[in-house]
This record gives C-alpha cells, structure tokens and sequence, in this order.
C-alpha cells in the first residue's frame, strides 16, 4: 500500500532506436529489491541530488547507491520487480474501492475496473517508449526535454500531489481506525466522550511523537521492508474482508452488535431478502468519486522509470510484461476486496464508508481479527508516513533552490511546515472520499493520462501525428483532460451542494 521514493538518475543515455534495450554512459541508482510500496510512493527523481537525498536510505537494506560512469546493468529480476511494482501500486485506494462499487452498481464497477486497469498499461507502455525515445529514465527530466521547465514541474507537482494526498490518506486512516482500537479495551460510556478517543488529537499526538521524529532522521534504511509488511497487511485485509461476508448476517439486525460468530443467521422475511440483492448499475451523486478512486488506486506510473532501469536483463518487452502481470494481481485483489466489502453491507443503505475497515465498526465494537487488521494497517501507515514525506521534501528543496549542502534547519523547517499542512487537511477536510476524489482526479489523472501521453506526442519523433501509435495517444490524451474536467467538476458540485445542504439543515434547527 505503500509507493517507493526514488532518487534516480541518468545524466545519459544513448539509444539504438531499433532496441528495446536501454544503455546509459552514467548512472546513479538505488536497488529496488526491497523498495517501500502508493501512494503512491510515488518516486522522485532529480537530476541534481542534493546532500539529504543521498543519505535517505541506508546501504545494506535497499543496495548501494553511487555515482560511475561506467554502465551498470540492472540487477532486479523479474518476479522481485512484479513484486516491488504491485507494492508501488497497492495503497490506501483499496480501501475505498467498496464504496466505489456502492455507488456504481457491481457491472458498472467491473466495467470502470477493467477500463482504468487498461488505460493505465497503456500508459505504461507510452512511458517506457518516450523512456527509450527521449533518452531519460527520470520522470521529471522527460518533461523537461519535452516543454522545458514548464514539463518538468508539471510532472513534480503532480508526483508531488499524489505523494501528498497518501500521506493525507494514511493519517485518516489513524484518525478513523486509532480510537475504535483505543475503545476495544475501554469501557464503552468512558471512552465515547474522552479526549483520548478523539481522532483529531490522536493523528496530532502519533504525528508528534512518532511520525515527525522518524522524519527528521536523515537515513530512514530500517524502514526498507516496510512495502512487503504493508502488502501483507493488505492481503490479510483482503482475507478477513472476503470471511466476513459470510459471517454477517445481511440486513443486519438491530442487535447484531457484539453477537458472537456462533449466533445462528436470523430469519429475514421476502422484503428484507429483496433488499439485500446487489445492484447492477447505480447512478446517485456520489457516483462520480467512482473514476478518481480507481485512478488513486492504481497510479504507480513514478515509480516504472526507476524499476524499469533496475531490471535485470532489461527491455522494454520484458518490463511491460512485469507491468501485465503486477496489474493484474492488484486488479484481482481490487475486485475481490471491493466485492465482498459491498456484498457484506449492501442491504443497509448508504452502510459502505469511503474507508471499508471503519464500515465493520457499525457491526463490532470488538473482534480479535478485526483489532489485528486494524493493528497491523495503523503500523505500516504510521511508518509509510515519513516515507512518502521524504520525496515531497525533496521536491520543496529543489523548489527553493536549496544547495547540495545539508542544512538541519532547513530540514527541520520543510519537515514541521508539511506536517503541519497535512494535519490541517487531514482535521478540517471531512471525509478520506474527498482526498481520494481531488486527488484520483487531478494528481492521478495527470499521471497516468495527460503527462505519459503528452510526453509521447512531442518526444517520439520517428512516428508522424497521422500514425496509428500518434493517434493513439493523443486520443488518450483527450480522454485525459475529459476524465480530469470532467471529475473535478462534478466533485466540486457535490462540495457545493453537499455545503449548502448542510447550511440548510443548520437554519432549520
């Protein structure tokens, strides 16, 4: 759940334009053996590297990082980089997945699933040809060399977004999560009113004491195998998502709460049988978060460039098939999770959350396999989180002109003032739903649509516009923006309405 930072880079790269294959004269790279899981974290690649970056990751834990001007082949090989890659693309997303089913119906899901899954392969593959095209295997470089300074910010701030909107996520998952683990073992009429089981204080509190200590620290290396615990706790989710199903009852009944698993199913009468039959296609105004959840679900695009130039043996095929692969393991567990988690609470209406695992808390106010879940996502989030912070950081060193020179009061400084701003979004913004939507629709969409295809258009000269390849793409690229204006808008209209429903309410009372 959880997407690797990356500081690659490739002053040079010479080409044969009729291979697959990628050379470089120089390169400096960071092993992606053991790379964190998205965000996103989406990787950052610059081409100058300043002092911080170069010390973010310890030597033994994620291989040595250095500077030769000899060529130095990739060393990843194919089954680690599906792995490392299905860790780059798994994140927070699944969690709202069922919650995007709720709202578009189980064949409407399917079919928005498959086509995200789709376009962004093909994205992939765009990616990798401008890759070997326009000579760079940094992401922010390609838009550079497509439309100079204008390209490459384009590109980091959208990586930088994306990065941003994970790390916006994770916290809300310890403010939702963090006080129903704190009242699991707290008398119930105590906890509900007690300062400790709010959840504004307690991602403030985990902020303070745990994450922002953790990201000061200049080499996070022990936090390198935090990508495989993460996809292990998102696999045991998916497990306990799909065994629930089974062990709760659907409707549920008015006092299911706390009733044991050896309670046999109540009885439901035709009318509640009618209502727990799952819908097809379903069209209401939170359908439109449906699109921009999958698209933060899936953006990984970062991250391909840096695994693409760790491949052992590598070549564009040869990555594009690890792509193949990773996707479609991750659109597996994309189904399965948001399948059962609707199935579970569709008889109830409006019960699917925007965060699944806090939807099993109307349900339980205790369950040993629920509290491990729980247990084990607010540790990977809470360690993700100083990870995703790091290439932010970067990014607002490179911004500010910083010099290669470490700075500890810069460090500090960019470090409490990006806390401090997802702190404030993560307590005032209402719901994740909306951080998932923004972003799913502005990061996300630049990412996997505008930015590859656009990339492609003006990088990939051997191809006129009339060709079938240029066409393409730029058909893509349309579709992009549609995708882009199109949610942006829509979502901005429930915000709208959603505002003035609730000034209503409050004039009514």
């Amino acid at each position: 759940m959880i997407k690797a930072p990356a500081n690659t880079k490739m002053s040079r790269f010479n080409i044969d334009p009729d291979t697959d294959s990628s050379i470089s004269n120089s390169n400096e790279y960071t092993s992606y053996q053991h790379c964190p899981p998205k965000v996103p974290l989406n990787g950052m690649q610059y081409t100058d590297v300043d002092a911080e970056s170069q010390n973010f990751l310890s030597d033994h834990q994620l291989g040595k990082k250095k500077y030769e001007a000899e060529y130095s082949p990739g060393s990843a090989s194919f089954g680690m980089s599906v792995f490392n890659l299905g860790n780059a693309i798994m994140g927070s997303g699944i969690l709202g997945l069922s919650y995007a089913m709720a709202n578009t119906g189980i064949a409407m899901f399917v079919i928005l699933l498959v086509a995200v899954a789709i376009f962004s392969l093909y994205s992939v593959h765009l990616l990798l040809k401008t890759a070997n095209e326009g000579g760079s295997l940094v992401y922010e470089q390609l838009g550079y060399k497509a439309f100079g300074i204008p390209g490459k910010l384009a590109a980091s701030c959208s990586i930088t977004m994306q990065n941003f909107g994970a790390m916006a996520s994770y916290l809300y998952i310890v403010k939702y999560e963090l006080p129903i683990v704190i009242k699991a073992f707290l008398d119930e009429d105590v906890a509900e009113h007690s300062w400790y089981t709010n959840g504004d204080y307690l991602v403030l509190i985990v902020t303070m004491t745990i994450i922002l200590p953790l990201s000061l620290l200049r080499n996070l290396g022990y936090l390198g195998y935090t990508s495989g615990f993460s996809l292990l706790c998102m696999v045991f989710f998916l497990i306990v998502v799909i065994y629930k199903k089974f062990q709760i009852p659907c409707p549920l009944p008015e006092n299911f709460i706390n009733i044991t698993v050896n309670v046999s199913q109540p009885q439901v009468n035709t009318t509640d049988e009618e209502c727990c039959k799952p819908k097809y296609f379903v069209f209401n105004s939170q359908t439109v978060y449906a699109v921009p959840i999958l698209t933060f679900a899936f953006v990984c695009h970062p991250a391909i460039l840096p695994m693409y130039e760790e491949l052992k043996d590598r070549s564009r095929r040869k990555m594009q098939n690890v792509a193949n692969v990773s996707f479609l393991g991750m659109f597996v567990m994309y189904l399965l999770a948001a399948l059962f988690g609707y199935l579970t609470f569709n008889g109830e209406r409006n019960a699917v959350e925007p965060e699944l695992l806090h939807t099993y808390s109307k349900v339980y106010n205790f369950d040993v396999v629920l509290l491990i879940v729980r247990f084990a996502v607010l540790t990977a989030v809470t360690l993700t989180v100083p990870v995703v912070l790091f290439p932010i950081r970067t990014s607002v060193n490179q911004l500010l002109g910083a010099s290669k020179e470490f700075s500890w009061p810069r460090h500090i400084c960019i470090t409490v003032a990006l806390l401090v701003c997802v702190n404030i979004l993560v307590i005032f913004v209402p719901t994740i739903r909306d951080i998932f939507g923004f972003i799913g629709a502005s990061a996300a969409a630049m990412l996997i649509f505008i930015l590859p295809s656009a990339f492609y258009i003006k990088l990939v000269k051997k191809e006129s516009m009339k060709s079938v390849q240029k066409m393409g793409a730029t058909l893509f690229l349309i579709v992009g923006f549609m995708v882009m204006i199109c949610s942006m808008a829509l979502i901005i209209a429930d915000w709208i309405h959603n505002a003035g429903s609730s000034g209503e309410h409050a004039d009514g009372h």
